[in-house]
């Protein structure tokens, strides 16, 4: 099977020069943003790729989608790359770059071909962009993080056009649950809600999708060493180790020759004497449960034993910086430098649990985690995938409220906001660049018009009396996204975070800046004739 292939019908090796370059940006970008235009609102068609292994992909996450196509263009490829961007710096928005981005290039064509140098054309395009990150100021509103309400009704905007928006109030309490327990307060006024490194999203296929839930604490795919060690304790007391409870070999190459049989048991009595002072050094603190990301020798698991202490071994380094936060124990390099300070007496629960046919470790009832496990139920790994893929969406926009408690009205409210405003200040703008200050109006309109195109109304009427509503002052009127009608955003409860429109418009029209400066395309040096080392004969 084929990988998805995007071909353009340029050859990367040809040279561009001036017009031709730009005419060749433009259509690349429009190319990239018409592939994902019918992944916006919530009528979005779903893609499925293919890969080259055989495996599927099925769905309509615009950073999915352009994550997994090949393209061959530079221009294609520094479009994919605001989607990354995008996802990275909010989370969210992922559809709406790429499409207003390409839009704004292509309103830029007629600008082009009127020999309207493009110097003029981003000098226009970034006054544009001033004025319209001020309207997105202007139109949004102030939101008590604490109003839980309002924040499911946030987030349910943001997965409503999604798979999961069927279970829309679980995935939001989901969401919301993991960003609360991970955000801490690290300075006056100052929030770090890193969601990416400690709310993990654990995915076990089978059971149902209202199984799904947030632990307060941390989820390991582990079992322990020993059958005969406790698989439940009540208030353990916890040390993490970050080194081996094995006999320590020589740093270097060590070479031993043994002539008499007494020297071997001498050296397996140094071994052993070893290991025992490790786990002496380990006890005298009384833990309950002993987990390193390292091995366990057999010994070492004997003597853990007999003191009726349970170990897990080979634990990841992320998982164990997760329970090391939601315990509060300390990871401990050398076990002779443990101390009382060291163990972890924050969790309220350790059990083993057989879930299909693995056994899973539960460190629940934490008193305050600050790390979190997000466990997932569902019928198919690839449903399981596509749910992941919502819930991060659904914590970035949680997160995102985080760090700026405002909202901006959705349904392409803001966008058409943006785009009336603009209209309106263009008559102000002297000179040529009056046009393509107007045209950044123009491009704001493709995120309703998508809108209204993708639930199958007709984009002409709508969009008219859209604009109509706008040009009254009212600005928080958007598309119904089910049926195409213009509804108000403010009754209908559809808002997404002030931080994902900025950061959209922005990345879009600057982007959209870059591109069009570009004037010429050409093939790099290979190795060889760049004065790379030449490969041996």
């Amino acid at each position: 099977m084929q990988a998805p292939v995007l071909v353009m019908n340029t050859n990367s090796g040809e040279r561009q020069t001036g017009r031709k370059a730009q005419l060749s940006n433009i259509a690349a970008a429009k190319i990239v943003a018409d592939i994902i235009r019918s992944c916006l609102g919530p009528k979005a068609m779903l893609k499925m790729l293919l890969d080259p292994m055989g495996g599927i992909v099925l769905t309509n996450d615009g950073h999915a989608i352009l994550r997994e196509i090949e393209v061959s263009h530079p221009a294609a490829k520094s479009m994919i790359e605001l989607a990354r961007t995008q996802d990275e710096e909010v989370g969210d928005g992922t559809t709406s770059v790429i499409i207003l981005a390409g839009e704004t290039l292509a309103q830029s064509l007629p600008h082009i071909e009127r020999n309207i140098h493009p110097v003029v054309i981003i000098s226009a395009y970034k006054r544009a962009l001033a004025d319209a990150l001020q309207i997105i100021e202007d139109v949004s509103v102030p939101i008590d993080l604490s109003d839980d309400e309002a924040m499911y009704q946030l987030i349910s905007s943001s997965i409503g056009t999604k798979f999961v928006s069927r279970w829309s109030k679980l995935m939001c309490n989901l969401a919301l649950t993991a960003v609360r327990t991970v955000a801490r307060e690290i300075s006056q006024g100052k929030m770090e809600v890193d969601v990416k490194r400690y709310a993990r999203v654990e995915k076990i296929p089978g059971g149902e999708i209202e199984d799904s839930r947030v632990l307060d604490g941390v989820l390991l795919n582990k079992d322990i060493t020993h059958p005969k060690m406790r698989r439940r304790i009540e208030n353990p007391r916890i040390v993490l180790l970050d080194c081996t409870l094995e006999y320590k070999k020589g740093e270097s190459q060590t070479n031993i020759e043994i002539s008499k049989e007494e020297d071997w048991n001498k050296i397996l009595e140094m071994e052993e004497v070893q290991v025992k002072a490790m786990c002496d050094a380990i006890l005298a603190l009384k833990p309950d449960l002993v987990i390193t990301e390292k091995g366990v020798s057999d010994l070492a698991q004997h003597y853990f034993m007999k003191a009726n202490v349970t170990a897990l071994r080979r634990v990841r380094k992320t998982d164990n910086n997760r329970i090391a936060r939601a315990t509060g124990a300390t990871i401990v390099n050398r076990v002779e430098d443990l101390t009382e300070a060291d163990v972890g007496t924050q969790c309220g629960l350790f059990e083993i649990e057989k879930i299909g046919d693995e056994y899973f470790t539960f460190l629940t009832k934490c008193t305050s985690p600050k790390a979190c496990t997000i466990l997932l139920r569902g019928p198919s790994k690839d449903i399981l995938n596509e749910i992941e893929r919502n819930l991060q969406d659904a914590m970035a926009v949680a997160r995102n409220v985080f760090f700026e408690p405002r909202l901006s009205p959705g349904g392409g409210a803001t966008e058409m906001a943006i785009s009336v405003k603009l209209a309106e200040m263009a008559k102000a703008v002297e000179g040529v660049q009056q046009w393509p200050y107007k045209s950044v109006s123009e491009a704001m309109e493709v995120i309703p018009r998508t809108l209204v195109q993708n639930c199958g109304a007709s984009p002409i009427r709508v969009l008219t009396d859209l604009r109509a509503k706008h040009a009254e002052g009212k600005y928080t009127f958007g598309i119904d996204g089910d049926t195409g009608k213009v509804v108000d955003m403010k009754e209908y409860g559809v808002w997404e975070p002030t931080a994902v429109k900025l950061q959209t418009v922005k990345t879009a029209i600057e982007s959209a800046c870059l591109l069009l400066r570009v004037d010429e395309i050409c093939p790099a040096k290979g190795a060889r004739q760049g004065g790379g080392a030449p490969a041996e004969e």
